[in-house]
């Protein structure tokens, strides 16, 4: 059924935004499987609660932004309440997305002098009961100083005391130096790739670099699995990505999944 399927290494995400499957057929093979990474990231808060989430990938167009809105729109139709944010402030697809104007947002928040911010500004509903959304706001030329900035953590600390999880869609770890500061903040990232796009060297590195940072890795998404059955599908995996993780779903093969991250 070729779901998501895009030109390697284009801009499509960013003119036209997330394909939000999960809306669209939410009974569909692939929507499940965004469900099931939302049950494999509770999971992992058993002894760990997380209140902000952050999903990143090693470069650009592997899908972390498809991802990353999927996850957030079935955390919400499970009844939390959650904020999405869009983090990438380099290429931003969150107003794509939803089809929202971008002239504020995020950036707006983190250049203002005001030393008190009202959410009803900013924050916009996004259509979806329980999911509200925080675009990019206009690119600025310092997105490193602002995502990594004491600012952004304060804002992150306050908009957490009013929703049930946070969600960040932050730039590819090996692109820019902010995602990792920030990242360390957070309860948890999970690592977006993408079959026979992300290389193991990239996985490594990233993951590498996010361990460096004492960032909390819950594990990786692999998405555009192809099968002679199906055309498409996701895996999960627990543990650093690279390692010993294993996928699975309709679409999905253990074996291979295991296979190709193994060192």
């Amino acid at each position: 059924m070729a779901l998501f399927r895009k030109k390697r290494g284009t801009t499509e995400t960013m003119k036209k935004g997330a394909k939000l499957i999960t809306v669209a057929d939410p009974q569909s093979p692939v929507s499940e499987q965004f469900r099931t990474v939302r049950t494999n990231i509770n999971f992992m808060a058993v002894d760990h609660d997380i209140k902000t989430l952050a999903f990143t990938s090693a470069n650009v167009s592997e899908g972390k932004s498809t991802v990353t809105a999927n996850v957030a729109i079935t955390y919400a139709q499970s009844g939390v309440k959650t904020l999405l944010i869009d983090g990438d402030l380099r290429r931003p697809t969150l107003h794509s997305t939803f089809n929202v104007r971008n002239n504020r947002g995020l950036t707006t928040v983190l250049t203002s002098e005001s030393k008190e911010i009202n959410l009803e500004d900013i924050i916009e509903e996004s259509g979806i009961e329980n999911l509200s959304i925080l675009t990019s706001g206009p690119i600025p030329p310092n997105p490193a100083e602002l995502i990594g900035s004491h600012r952004m953590r304060t804002f992150i600390d306050l908009v957490k005391t009013h929703y049930d999880l946070v969600i960040i869609d932050l730039a590819p770890v090996l692109e820019v130096s902010d995602t990792q500061e920030l990242a360390s903040h957070l309860d948890g990232v999970v690592l977006v790739v993408r079959q026979a796009k992300t290389q193991k060297p990239a996985i490594k590195r990233a993951v590498d670099m996010l361990k460096f940072a004492k960032v909390r890795i819950l594990g990786y998404v692999m998405n555009d699995i192809s099968s002679e059955n199906a055309g498409y599908g996701y895996g999960y995996g627990y543990g650093y990505g690279y390692g010993y993780g294993y996928g699975y779903g309709e679409t999905s093969n253990k074996k291979s999944l295991l296979s190709r991250f193994k060192k």
